[in-house]
Formats: C-alpha cells, structure tokens, sequence
C-alpha cells in the first residue's frame, strides 16, 4: 500500500504548492467577471468576422476557466443569436487565456509555457476560423440552431436552460452577483448567472459581493476538476516510470514527424483523462518530464474541451452531425495550434533543450517557506470572500421572504433567476 499513500502524498503536495496562485487566481478572475458585460451577444458575434472573433476571445479571457462553463456559455450565445464560430472562439478564450490558469502554469511549468500557452490559443482561435469556414457551413450552422431551439422548447422555457448571462448596469452603478449552478445529471452541465447582490448599499460594496459570489461559484465548478487532476497525476508521478512515457510519445525520425505524432497524442490523452482547464497542469507537469514535445503539452492543455462529457453535451446541445462536426474542428485545431507553437518557439530558439526537469508532481513537497505564507494569505482572502458570499446569499433570501410572505433554508448558492425572453 506504500505506492498508495506515496500517490496521495504527492498529489496533496502538488496542491499545498498551487493553492495560493489558484486563490488569488480566482479573485482576479472574480474582478474581471464583476467589470466586464457581455449582455449583447448577438449584436456584437451575430457575424464570423475579426471584430466578433476579437470580442469572443477578449470576454472569454475575462470569464471562468471551468470547461463546462464555457460550454454552457457558448451555447448560451449561441442560442441567443450569436453566430457559431465566435460562440466557439470564446469557448476556447474561456479555458485557455484566463488569469488562473496562468498563474497555476507558471507556478509548475514556468513562464515560457504561459508564454507558449497565450500564443497558442491565439493560434487556436484563428484555426478554429478557419477550419470552421470549411467544416461549419451555413447549413450546418442552421441544422445546429434548429435543435437548438427545439430543445430550449422541450425543455418548456423553464429552470432547465443553461445560460451563461452576465448583466452589468454601469449606467445605475450596482454591482452584480454571479451564481452557478451544477446540473448533476447526464450532462454535467453549469449554470452561469448574475443576479443583483448588495444592491441596497454602497457601489462598491456590491461589487465586492458579486466578487465573491463569483470567486466561490468558480471555485464550486472547479474542485472535483482540480482533485482529480492532482489525483491522476500524482498517480502517475508514482507509477508510471519515465520510460513508458518515452515509449508512447515518438522520440525518433524526423523532427517533423515527432512533433506531429505529439500533437495528435497530446489532444487524445486530455480526452481520456476526464480533466478539465486548471487540472490539467499537474498533468501537463508529468507528460513534458516523460517526453512529450513543446507542442504537444499545449496541444494538450488544449484538449481540455474535448473529454468525453463534453463531446456528449455537444451532442446534446447541437444535434449529432453539427457535434461531429464540432468536435473534428476542436481537435483539428488543437493540434494545429500546438504545432503552430512548437514551430514559432522552434524558430525564435525558445524551446527548452537538454535533460528534462522531474516532474513538479514529484518535487513537490511540504515545507515552512514562502509558500506557507502565500497560501496563509490565500486562506485568509479565501475566508473573506466567503464570508461575503454568504452574506450577501443570506440577504437575497431574507429579501426572498419579504416578498413571498413564506419562508425558506438559506442556501450558500442561491437559485438563479433566469432573464424573460421575448
């Protein structure tokens, strides 16, 4: 049982030493959620052009990193008007360009990687262009629409949509709060919402709430991600030896043929592992210490949306053949991107050379140093904002009370109120 608790340890480790970056990660992530509107989806992506496909990729930074998430908002402004390949690119921007990510990838892989990562997804979305000018044609974009709306009308109008809305008045100034909620059904899909939080007290007062509410609903989507992301590599780490590794990803031949063979690897493990967004940096830790090449960490890294709950939820929100087509997109485009950076960091000679470092899995370790205190002060802005949170949850169901005439058990996550369509 020794490899047991040596894979448990090593996995617990490796989050002691990201807790504190995922925390303020988070935050940061939180403020920019709070600051950044994106009610008027189908009148800034209703055209595939490069000033929808900037704003797609620019707001889906600004948005949680969680997969399921950006599906779901994807989907959402899809729904509401927005055409296919934005709602696809900010997807993308969702689970590769934002603050929490980074901050977990330089922390285990250093900032060459975050660099290769930012280039890369901007490499993505503009494979996702125009691939999807190719394979997501007018027609399919229509067939995908279609079962769209017959299944918002199925589902009756009701609690069941899944919308990613974020509403921000900045005319009246009140701050607003995100909530989401986590369909433990076939799906596994998340709700992604603002509502009014604070709105009674100070501007900013509010805002700090809405940022709690976001920083917690985040953290809420995320956990079981996170955990079996660490769990899976700290398993690994421990019984996986080096050589397998070597084995799987191509190591002779021509240069080109080993960064091809990467770059089609590197997607279809992300698929198998079930782990999405910040999970996979552990993971991501253990593959380039096994072999992997430059390009294909990021082309796995990438393959994050396309894990088989997810490629079912496609099915689901846009019919079988729009998903197939979708999904041969995404992987395309995953390993072009990854290629696209292996051959730009190859050129520039940023490509790190020699022996490969171990693995952050297995030097990660406990230890009265500067993380301690880092993840002391990540605890304690954590506390905060989750104190805030339940305060302002516990107001919107005092408020809930008041209007009713009945009462209720307060909620650390209060039910969402989904907007009136006309």
């Amino acid at each position: 049982m020794n490899w047991l608790w040596m894979s448990l340890y090593h996995a617990a480790a490796m989050f002691w030493e990201t807790a504190w970056a995922l925390v303020f990660g988070f935050a940061v992530s939180g403020v920019l959620q709070v600051l950044v509107s994106k009610e008027n989806m189908s009148r800034w992506f209703g055209r595939t052009n490069l000033r929808s496909m900037a704003l797609a990729t620019g707001l889906g930074a600004a948005s949680s990193s969680c997969s399921y998430a950006a599906t779901a908002a994807a989907r959402s402004a899809f729904r509401q008007g927005a055409a296919l390949i934005p709602a696809l690119a900010f997807m993308f921007a969702s689970t590769n360009l934002v603050v929490e990510l980074g901050a977990v990838l330089w922390l285990w892989m250093g900032p060459l990687f975050v660099a290769a990562e930012v280039a890369g997804a901007l490499f993505l979305v503009g494979w996702v262009w125009l691939l999807g000018k190719w394979l997501l044609t007018p027609k399919v974009e229509r067939a995908a629409r279609e079962h769209a709306e017959n299944a918002e009308e199925s589902n009756g109008h009701c609690c069941h949509h899944h919308v990613h809305d974020h509403v921000h008045d900045h005319g009246q100034g009140q701050g607003q709060a995100q909530g989401h909620g986590h369909d433990e059904g076939e799906s596994h899909d998340h709700q992604h919402h603002h509502h009014p939080a604070g709105a009674a007290g100070p501007d900013w007062r509010g805002r700090l709430e809405a940022v709690a509410h976001a920083f917690v609903m985040d953290w809420s989507m995320l956990w079981k991600e996170m955990a079996i992301g660490f769990l899976i590599a700290g398993f690994l780490a421990t019984l996986v030896p080096q050589d397998w590794w070597k084995g799987l990803f191509l190591q002779g031949g021509p240069a080109w043929l080993q960064a091809v063979e990467n770059a089609f690897v590197g997607p279809l493990i992300a698929m198998a592992s079930f782990v999405c967004s910040v999970g996979n940096i552990p993971l991501a830790s253990v593959l380039w210490s096994g072999g992997i090449s430059f390009g294909g960490v990021a082309s796995f890294i990438y393959g994050d949306l396309i894990v088989i709950p997810l490629l079912l939820i496609y099915r689901k929100y846009y019919g079988n053949g729009p998903a197939l087509r979708i999904t041969v997109v995404l992987f395309l485009a995953m390993v072009l991107a990854g290629l696209s950076v292996d051959a730009l960091f190859h050129a520039l000679h940023l490509v790190p050379a020699g022996p490969r470092p171990a693995s952050a899995a297995t030097d990660a370790t406990f230890a009265w140093n500067h993380t301690a205190w880092l993840n002391l002060l990540a605890i304690a802005l954590g506390a905060f904002l989750l104190y805030l949170h339940r305060r302002g949850s516990q107001g919107q169901d005092a408020s809930g009370h008041n209007r009713h005439g009945h009462g209720h058990e307060p909620s650390p996550l209060p039910e969402p109120r989904l907007p009136s369509r006309h």
